[in-house]
């Protein structure tokens, strides 16, 4: 292993070319412009290719254009850019492109502040394109180390599932310095259970098959395969086509190869919670780290809580959560988005509150406070503008 006091950018770029990313197209966005920054150096070392496009818009059809012509490719933005993917982002999901992006989130609505955290992209990323008709696959790391590993775990399964597969980071973890370990041989890597699949090509004549299966190799135009692509509803031999029947058939894969496989995909931390707390910690990314520490110091006090940090966030796990008990979101948001996931998701009679903030972390002793007041039974109060209570 080589170890370094690195960003997640940096980690998230050393994971892109261990997992075979040879085509990396951006455009520079604070605070994800160090990957571009990176993947420029590093593309050309590996025999890849690095493109500064005109736009976000245009950069994830480049990379859909590469990923077209048998390449591994990855783009990385923020929020501002991310919306604007939303065109390219479905042909990707319709043609069943394997693809990563990477969002590392910020303060919102719009631009915001560019050098503050935010985690308000939780719903976009499920739904980063129009139309419906469609699962997503997101990844939320919550340190430079996993943001690393689950790089190179979204390679892994775009290309299983035949997808595009987002990271969901925020400005603390791309940004932040910290200790990472980068393998460098295939004995470390297995030492880090990384998985790695490599690019396969569609022969055909079946390019689009209405069935829920993976490990299907993907389209790939040229190589004498034969096949189209477009944002239309293909047939199964990847023909446009208007017959609601292809419809029905392709919408059914798109939704029901992800579904169908969750247990492929599902990944997340369980904290305190084998003996049934009495209120449940939820949260995700950066937060979450904060959330830990805070349930271990409750647990020395006394305090019956416990925690879940979601890892995978689409499609949603909603099989973890088994147990009757008061439950608080924590999230770098004040509208309350993961919330609302927990509340569909949790057993009936269960009790569902949202702590939300931006720019910078909860601090241990609020949370404490906060647990505190849940088990007592008693609301969390709304101070204006500083916290918002759900």
């Amino acid at each position: 292993m080589k170890r370094y006091l690195e960003t997640g950018n940096f980690a998230i770029a050393e994971a892109a070319a261990i997992a075979g990313c040879r085509l990396y197209v951006g455009y520079p966005i604070t605070p994800a412009t160090e990957i571009a920054e990176a993947m420029s150096k590093k593309m050309p070392q590996i025999g890849g290719y690095f493109v500064q496009s005109e736009d976000e818009c245009a950069a994830l059809h480049m990379c859909i254009g590469g990923a077209l012509g048998g390449f591994k490719a990855m783009t990385a933005t923020s929020g501002p850019g991310f919306i604007l993917y939303a065109d390219p982002y479905g042909w990707a999901i319709g043609s069943e492109i394997p693809l990563v992006v990477v969002n590392s989130g910020r303060v919102g609505p719009v631009s915001g502040i560019t050098g503050s955290p935010g985690q308000g992209e939780f719903y976009n990323v499920r739904y980063p394109t129009q139309g419906g008709n469609y699962e997503t696959i997101v990844l939320a790391p919550n340190c430079a180390q996993e943001a690393f590993a689950l790089t190179v775990e979204a390679f892994y399964l775009s290309e299983r599932f035949r997808t595009p597969v987002t990271i969901l980071a925020d400005q603390l973890i791309t940004d932040g310095m910290e200790d990472i370990s980068i393998p460098e041989t295939e004995d470390e890597m297995k030492q880090m259970g990384l998985r790695l699949k490599e690019r396969e090509i569609n022969y055909g004549p079946e390019f689009f098959p209405p069935t829920d299966e993976i490990d299907i190799p993907p389209a790939v135009l040229g190589h004498n395969t034969g096949v189209l692509c477009s944002d239309w509803t293909p047939t199964e031999e990847g023909y446009d086509t208007e017959e609601l029947e292809a419809c029905h058939k392709h919408v059914y894969r798109l939704i029901y190869k992800i579904r169908n496989h969750k247990d492929l995909i599902t990944r997340y931390e369980s904290i305190f919670m084998d003996d049934d707390p009495e209120l449940v910690v939820v949260s995700f990314g950066t937060p979450s780290r904060v959330v830990k520490a805070a349930v271990k110091k409750a647990r020395e006090k006394g305090m019956s809580v416990g925690a879940l940090r979601l890892i995978s966030l689409w499609p949603f796990p909603d099989e973890i959560f088994k147990t009757k008990a008061t439950y608080l979101s924590v999230e770098f948001n004040y509208d309350g988005q993961l919330v609302r996931e927990v509340q569909r998701a949790c057993p009936k009679d269960s009790e569902v509150h949202f702590f939300g903030q931006c720019g910078e972390l909860p601090k241990i002793s609020d949370l404490l406070e906060l647990f505190q007041s849940l088990l007592d039974g008693k609301p969390i109060s709304a101070i204006k503008w500083q916290r918002e209570a759900w």
